[in-house]
């Protein structure tokens, strides 16, 4: 076999091995988190409000000093998951940044309370997705 079939197949095998576990990890993650079945709504008429409003909740996070002295800036995009009352039940990272920030926003996001979502009135459990800005001064 000519060595650059092999190089080919070598590489299609990697390629399909790769996918196999993205897939797998892909998997697991969803279902580790709250789902639509969970009765967690996408939106509601009425979506869920920081009481207190977003500076609020900016004044619950503490800078990592790691990320402070790496210059770490950038936004780390959550999904947090209201419930009918307004508190937090879980918060998942969609898009990290890393640096301690991930975990800064988490941490944020978890002490926060929330005015609830409503659908005609009645409260709902919605999750939301939502962005934390770093930005050193």
């Amino acid at each position: 076999m000519p060595s650059k079939v092999r190089i080919s197949l070598s590489l299609l095998f990697m390629l399909l091995i790769s996918i196999s576990l993205l897939q797998a990890k892909n998997r697991s993650i969803s279902s580790e988190s709250p789902n639509q079945d969970d009765g967690y709504l996408a939106f509601a008429e009425v979506m869920p409000a920081v009481q207190g409003g977003l500076a609020a909740l900016y004044d619950k996070i503490k800078y990592p000093e790691v990320a402070m002295k790496a210059g770490i800036e950038g936004k780390v995009y959550v999904m947090a998951f209201i419930n009918e009352s307004g508190g937090v039940d879980d918060v998942k990272v969609i898009k990290g940044l890393g640096g301690g920030c991930d975990e800064a926003a988490v941490d944020a996001i978890k002490k926060a309370k929330f005015a609830p979502a409503t659908n005609q009135g009645q409260p709902v459990k919605v999750k939301m997705s939502l962005p934390i800005n770093f930005k050193l001064k």
